[in-house]
């Protein structure tokens, strides 16, 4: 039965993920063949515009997605479609990321023309990263090394990478992977050596918490697996207030019915490496989280975000961010295997 929806208009930066993750869900649309006329909304962020600074330093994940729920806000596109990673914790009032897709490649990838994996870069070899995540466990790894700011679309990495302005650089595989450049990874990092960010590797689509036509119809690109595992490193990433100032990783596994869940909390020159780990059942993966980010900020990380001039989120702000991400009740399929 045909949905009561015509037209689905997709908000989307215009950088080459950005329109590749768009095509996607546009795609398994149309292959619902409900009669919905799919259109994308191509849009330049502020992020996507200001290259020259660290995304600390100019105010962090939130200007890639900003101008795209505004768009959404004032009834200019319908959706989002984001890298969930790149989505801050708190979103604006009557927006919601309930609808998770299924997890490409969660690893970051070594990316080099001359050297295979880090260990053998020579000493003083430039990295490139725009990540405070990444720079902080390769530093804390491989201290002879130098990390350098990397910012750009992949392509524009790429070409300096190329151009030898960097020895190697460090990028999401999941990018790589749907841009057809899998060729491009010399090796993929383990979660060991290097713990990825809270839902890297996962789309997200974001809606207006009243459009109930739109939210049925994305409910059928929902995959609750990827979801309680976005529930479980979201809830660790927003306790710790984790944007772009502190370098945090979150990564989590289904293990049966349950979530095992690695947090990590660095100071930016990866002197000191904070690790916790917890397992629980997958209906809990909201309260995981909030438990592993307790045992982080016990362990150190409270000290290292007060360094940094942060504190951690309230934990009602927490339990408030996560509605917007935690699907509806009466959506709910508790997995109880």
């Amino acid at each position: 039965m045909a949905l009561p929806i015509k037209t689905l208009r997709i908000a989307t930066r215009n950088s080459p993920l950005a329109l590749w993750q768009a095509e996607d869900v546009k795609s398994r649309v149309e292959a619902m063949d409900l009669g919905v006329t799919v259109k994308l909304l191509k849009m330049t962020t502020k992020g996507d515009k200001l290259l020259d600074s660290p995304l600390a330093k100019i105010g962090g994940k939130g200007l890639f997605v900003k101008e795209l729920e505004t768009a959404m806000l004032d009834g200019r596109a319908d959706i989002a479609v984001h890298s969930i990673k790149d989505v801050p914790a708190v979103l604006p009032e009557g927006l919601q990321v309930v609808h998770i897709m299924d997890r490409e490649n969660p690893h970051d990838a070594f990316v080099s023309n001359q050297y295979e994996n880090p260990e053998s870069l020579p000493e003083g070899a430039i990295v490139g990263t725009c990540s405070l995540r990444r720079q902080a466990q390769i530093m804390a790894r491989f201290p002879h090394l130098n990390v350098h700011n990397l910012r750009g679309n992949v392509n524009t990495r790429l070409a300096k990478l190329d151009n030898s302005e960097y020895d190697a650089i460090i990028l999401a595989a999941a990018g790589l992977l749907r841009l057809g450049m899998q060729e491009r990874i010399a090796c993929e990092l383990s979660v060991e050596d290097s713990l990825p960010a809270a839902g890297q590797g996962i789309v997200g689509i974001e809606t207006r918490i009243d459009d109930d036509a739109t939210a049925a119809l994305m409910e059928k690109l929902h995959h609750q697996d990827t979801s309680y595992r976005v529930m479980a490193e979201r809830a660790l990433s927003a306790r710790l207030d984790g944007g772009c100032q502190v370098p945090i990783g979150a990564y989590s596994e289904l293990q049966g019915n349950q979530v095992w869940l690695r947090g990590l909390v660095a100071t930016p020159d990866g002197t000191h490496v904070v690790t916790a780990d917890a397992t629980a059942h997958v209906n809990e993966a909201v309260e995981l989280g909030v438990t592993v980010a307790e045992m982080l900020l016990y362990r150190g990380a409270n000290t290292i975000l007060k360094d940094l001039g942060l504190t951690p989120a309230p934990l009602d702000e927490v339990a408030a961010s996560a509605a917007k991400y935690v699907r509806r009740a009466d959506r709910n399929e508790s997995r109880t295997v």
